[in-house]
């Protein structure tokens, strides 16, 4: 999987595109935050040995990983502050200093853990040289989805909704999130 993640960002700058490159660890297991660490570790560890070996130009690409959380068949719930310190710590352990920035995806957490947690490592007074942001399909649209429900009658709430959630998740990307707000 890793040599197919370095061969796909090789053919999209070759085509002049920004690959963005998604080495996900699945989170339907019953690992602590530990065990999500040293999996990801692993992974990121040989994505970016591929990468490099491959000839890709790291401050061209952007990675979409996942967040150092605990599974979720094991019943253990982390703190956001406990994430980010997981997950920051990691990063700064493995990832190359030219990466420009990483997107998160939520990783099956809900709307609010996810921003929570997205927030936590942009206020962290740990050095990030990378631009942590948010790449959300479930995390951003699930509330939005819901109160549409395919009824074009609910397609203004929806879309209030959804500009909701963004605008949250928007704060988060600079440690700016403060708990729900509906404007």
């Amino acid at each position: 999987n890793a040599k197919d993640l370095a061969s796909y960002a090789v053919l999209c700058q070759e085509a002049g595109l920004v690959p963005i490159v998604e080495p996900e660890v699945l989170m339907d297991w019953k690992n602590d935050i530990e065990g999500c660490r040293d999996a990801t570790e692993r992974t990121l560890t040989a994505v970016f040995e591929e990468l490099v070996a491959a000839g890709v130009a790291i401050e061209g690409m952007v990675l979409k990983p996942n967040m150092v959380i605990p599974g979720k068949e094991s019943g253990i719930k982390a703190s956001p502050e406990e994430v980010a310190e997981a997950t920051v710590r990691l990063f700064r352990k493995v990832l190359p200093k030219e990466l420009v920035g990483a997107v998160f995806l939520s990783g099956g957490q809900s709307e609010i853990e996810a921003t929570e947690n997205l927030n936590a490592m942009n206020k962290l007074e740990l050095e990030q040289p990378w631009k942590l942001s948010f790449s959300y399909g479930r995390a951003l649209q699930d509330s939005a989805i819901k109160l549409w429900s395919g009824n074009a009658a609910n397609a203004e709430k929806a879309k209030q909704a959804f500009i909701h959630r963004a605008h949250m998740n928007s704060l988060a990307t600079v440690g700016k999130y403060e708990g729900e707000t509906h404007e």
